[in-house]
């Protein structure tokens, strides 16, 4: 017999136990679910919280993008707003509605996380200071005349500082036909050594090494940016292979297929010094193929006018020797480029001036 809420009894034979059943399952079911509700909010809100921490992550809310000022292969740059600085804004973009595989978008997630992990650990003066970074998010907002509009949320973005000068490529651009003057070359020069012996000594191969993948700040300081294809350098230079580049810097082992390591940097800066120098693009008239056969079979590279100062010239032919062992390493090249002279002048010859050298002419250029 078993005692009834009212007082009385009741016979067990008639207790019936196939609805307790019933209703102690249905509520040990509503007390697990809960259970695992109450964990699953926990784990979102610790996940959440763990993300904040990411030293590189930005808070979308608090980033204005603006006008695009550059389009590249996978999306653009804008100017922008964070937190009240003037900054630069990647967005990539990569068609994740159907337009690429899964295979290609986890391949762009990776090289995006990849620049990401090289960038925010960076603190040069002549790298682009990285400010932060957003992966997939509803909460970014593109500021147009009409007012803000949301952006697709499989849009990724790198936020960086903003330099006004634009790139070096174009500055050379401009001054094409006045040319720079000769402090000015070696001071160019000087900023991009210095960044990417930074680099080096971090144990990074920028692998993609061109005057436009250089920005010039309000002072005309040149930082180095574009982590796009940078990785950390491999200890066994055969895991590194592959024509990672652009037509014109790229080294002749890189050319070739063949395993490469910093030294493929030295030579691509001894292309751009040839271009700071002369104002000038190496190898305007040659088709790709022509350019490859000719850098590795034939040790093609560009003129160096005959103005120019040996101090000069010899950095140049040393950074882009054939044999990756023979050139100097950044540090030594800094030191090259800071014992050279500049208060004399020399330069390029304007093509518009007298046919006489001017390399010991006390004022050129800008």
């Amino acid at each position: 017999m078993k005692k009834s809420e009212s007082g009385g009894y009741v016979r067990a034979d008639q207790i019936d136990l196939k609805s307790l059943d019933e209703q102690l399952q249905r509520h040990l079911s509503r007390a697990w679910t809960m259970e695992k509700n109450k964990e699953k909010e926990e784990e979102e809100v610790e996940g959440r919280s763990t993300r904040s921490r990411q030293e590189w992550e930005i808070d979308p809310s608090k980033l204005v993008i603006k006008a695009v000022i550059a389009r590249g292969t996978f999306g653009t740059v804008h100017r922008g707003i964070y937190d009240g600085q003037d900054v630069a804004v990647k967005l990539l973009d990569w068609g994740e509605e159907g337009h690429r595989s899964d295979a290609e978008i986890a391949s762009l997630r990776a090289a995006f996380t990849q620049e990401v992990a090289v960038w925010h650990k960076l603190d040069h003066p002549n790298v682009t200071k990285f400010i932060g970074a957003t992966m997939g998010t509803s909460e970014l907002q593109l500021q147009t005349e009409n007012g803000h509009i949301g952006m697709p949320s499989n849009v990724c973005c790198v936020v960086v500082e903003y330099c006004p000068g634009g790139a070096l490529k174009t500055y050379l651009i401009k001054n094409r036909r006045r040319k720079l003057a000769f402090k000015v070359v070696v001071q160019l020069a000087l900023d991009l050594a210095r960044g990417l012996s930074y680099l080096h000594t971090k144990k990074i191969v920028h692998r993609d090494v061109k005057t436009e993948n250089m920005l010039l700040d309000k002072t005309r300081t040149l930082k180095i940016a574009d982590f796009g294809v940078a990785r950390i350098e491999a200890s066994n230079p055969h895991d590194m292979t592959g024509e990672t580049g652009t037509l014109g810097y790229m080294a002749p082992e890189v050319l070739n297929g063949n395993p490469y390591n910093r030294k493929c940097d030295v030579y691509s800066f001894g292309i751009c010094l040839w271009e700071i120098y002369c104002c000038d693009m190496p190898y305007p008239d040659l088709s790709f193929s022509e350019v490859t056969s000719a850098v590795v079979r034939q040790n093609l590279r560009p003129e160096i006018p005959r103005c120019c100062p040996s101090s000069l010239a010899n950095v140049m032919k040393r950074c882009w020797d054939a044999n990756p062992d023979k050139r100097p390493e950044m540090d030594e090249v800094v030191s090259m480029l800071e014992a050279i002279d500049t208060s004399k002048g020399g330069g390029m010859i304007p093509l518009d001036q007298p046919q006489g050298c001017l390399c010991f002419r006390s004022y050129r250029g800008p």
